[in-house]
């Protein structure tokens, strides 16, 4: 299995797990933080499909050079959040994560899917010529493409998993 279809199968599994996650989900408890006074780090269904939709979206679409989908395909506009378009969602507060909410959660599986699916259109049309070309001098040791690569997809895993733990914490099965 070549490098780039190791990373596209990487990423369709946490679109799998956040499907899950969200399968049967009310808007209602998709905005729940589940356990807000003892553990308010624990974000909602919501928040975490968003956000990795979010890092997915601006991360990729960086490396393509294009506008991101949030803006350029109206997500902005379909969430209408009160928070800014550039919200740094990475430093967000639990306050400020709390913020995040749907009135369907069809609006979030809109967004993961279109996230999703430019990443593969990246990954699928990307030169394995290009992985080592460094995209980001701003770190110690700079950053490549492949790193870039790497970093997207752990998010993902991570924010998946997550949004599994928060859906059990609800009490929800699966």
């Amino acid at each position: 299995m070549s490098l780039k279809n190791v990373l596209i199968d990487s990423l369709s599994r946490s679109r799998e797990r956040l499907g899950r996650a969200l399968d049967g989900v009310t808007a209602e408890q998709a905005n729940t933080q589940p356990e807000p006074l003892k553990a308010p780090r624990i974000d909602s269904l919501a928040w975490l499909a968003w956000h990795t939709a979010r890092e997915i979206d601006l991360q990729v679409s960086d490396l393509r050079g294009t506008e991101p989908l949030w803006t350029a395909a109206g997500f902005s506009q379909h969430f209408a959040l009160p928070l800014p378009d550039d919200t740094e969602d990475w430093h967000h507060t639990p306050d400020l994560a709390a913020q995040v909410r749907v009135t369907s959660t069809s609006l979030l599986t809109e967004y993961l899917d279109a996230a999703y699916a430019l990443a593969e259109d990246y990954l699928r049309t990307l030169d394995p010529a290009c992985l080592e070309e460094v995209i980001d001098t701003s770190w110690n040791p700079p950053v490549t493409r492949i790193t870039r690569l790497v970093s997207i997809v752990d998010d993902a895993a991570q924010h998946s998993g997550q949004a599994v733990y928060s859906r059990r914490l609800l009490g929800l099965e699966g």
